[in-house]
């Protein structure tokens, strides 16, 4: 998405080079495919939490693949091979911000979806398996991803609306509100428990749960990583957009717009963080890369 604007402070605006672009667009994609064909491949990895881990790396992929492409136009334009104002170049660069609102809309719904995943996992483990059902988070997986190709393509339509700009903006402060707070409260109620587990008597109860504790709190830790990574990566471009919308013609306003292009970077590496946290933090999703990368054969590394 194109939201950068001429400058007219006296901050010259900074420039990426386009290689560095194109290296973490295609780095990122290879990633990201990776994470989506390991979940589908390894049956240990089909359970709800991996399947919304599944859906958040599909949008990192469609990130990507988009803001990949849409450099390259850029860089076709610029040599004459594209027409900058052509009608079916507009309508190229159309579809591409629809399918980067889209992976945008959709990694805040996937966090959604892990943290009450993590929730239900922590604090009503008992019947997770009865609430937490495959046929519960493909529902919920196909009502995100529908709403996300609705508001994708309406965001697009109407962005030169500023309304529409104000609640993409609003979204994605809202939304980062209700996360938080679910986070926080997450961690606050894991506070008592562990002190409760901690008053339990000693004996193999006690240690049980001590280790299911320490399995569940790893996993919402390792979500909390995934999340605190997508905040730093999207929130200057947001805080750009809500910078054009507040002090469009402020010169201290232009100078924060002239990094416009570091933004962008720093949206797209977004892309490129995730599947490491995966790899570091999960021994299964680790093991299932090693076999998939070093095995010419599926069976082998078993």
């Amino acid at each position: 998405m194109n939201a950068s604007t001429v400058n007219q402070s006296d901050c010259p605006e900074v420039k990426v080079p386009f290689p560095i672009f194109f290296a973490i667009g295609v780095v990122s994609l290879a990633e990201n495919l990776l994470v989506v064909v390991a979940v589908i491949r390894n049956r240990n990895l089909h359970s709800p939490m991996y399947c919304f881990i599944c859906s958040l790396a599909a949008f990192n992929t469609i990130a990507s693949l988009t803001k990949t492409c849409e450099n390259l136009m850029i860089v076709l334009a610029e040599n004459g091979h594209l027409q900058k104002t052509g009608s079916s170049e507009t309508k190229l660069d159309d579809v591409m911000d629809s399918l980067l609102c889209m992976s945008f809309v959709g990694s805040i719904f996937s966090f959604m979806a892990i943290a009450v995943d993590r929730y239900i996992t922590i604090f009503h483990a008992l019947q997770y398996h009865n609430i937490m059902t495959m046929q519960c988070a493909g529902a919920i997986l196909a009502v995100i991803w529908t709403t996300c190709g609705v508001c994708a393509v309406l965001m697009v339509q109407f962005f030169a609306s500023k309304f529409i700009m104000i609640c993409f903006v609003a979204f994605f402060f809202i939304s980062l509100a209700i996360i938080c707070f679910l986070y926080a409260y997450m961690f606050m109620l894991a506070r008592s428990h562990a002190r409760d587990i901690a008053a339990l008597p000693s004996g193999k109860g006690r240690k049980f749960r001590r280790q299911w504790w320490r399995g569940s709190m790893r996993g919402a830790l390792t979500l909390t990583i995934l999340f605190g990574a997508f905040v730093v990566c999207w929130a200057p471009f947001f805080l750009h957009l809500t910078i054009i919308m507040v002090c469009p013609l402020n010169p201290y306003c232009e100078c924060y717009r002239s990094l416009f292009q570091l933004h962008v970077v720093l949206m797209m590496s977004h892309a490129l963080i995730d599947p490491a946290i995966y790899a570091f933090r999960s021994n299964e999703l680790r093991h299932t890369f090693r076999k998939m990368l070093l095995c010419s054969e599926w069976t082998q590394c078993s």
